[in-house]
């Protein structure tokens, strides 16, 4: 058996970390089309609708819900590493990036208004959709995140 060449194994774990280096700059410096992310779930119906990579809440709302709207808003705006991406309280629908503490995993979320059919019917409802850029799961992350907001809200 011969001997592994101990001048190549360097080479390789700089290799190694030059590609995870990549890996976590790319995700935290890639770029962001709003256009992707701001817009609505698909209406499927009130309360909690978990997905692998997202989690979408809606609520039937009274009058305009535009008091409500604003104040989960105000509490999103104040979570740690969240920051607009798009849209206004008077548009109606506002997106929020939040990024993990370590690495700054992005994980977006859509907060609106909005009129419409769903399985109940024609009602006025608030919708959170909180949904991962990357990986196949958010291992309930988006969940928790939103569930954290709406009790703040309550």
């Amino acid at each position: 058996m011969g001997r592994m060449n101990l001048g190549v194994m360097p080479m390789v774990l700089w290799g190694i970390f030059f590609v995870v280096v990549a890996a976590l700059a790319y995700v935290r410096l890639a770029p962001v089309d709003p256009q992707d992310w701001h817009k609505q779930a698909y209406p499927s119906g009130m309360g909690e609708r978990p997905g692998a990579k997202s989690f979408v809440w809606r609520e039937p709302v009274e009058g305009d819900g535009a008091a409500k709207f604003r104040q989960l808003a105000k509490i999103i705006s104040a979570t740690p590493r969240s920051t607009l991406v798009a849209g206004s309280v008077e548009a109606g629908q506002m997106t929020f990036v939040t990024r993990t503490p370590m690495i700054g995993f992005p994980d977006y979320t859509t907060i609106g208004i909005y009129q419409g059919l769903v399985e109940d019917g024609d009602i006025r409802y608030l919708e959170v959709y909180g949904r991962s850029r990357f990986g196949r799961s958010d291992l309930g992350v988006n969940g928790k995140r939103i569930k954290g907001w709406l009790a703040a809200l309550e």
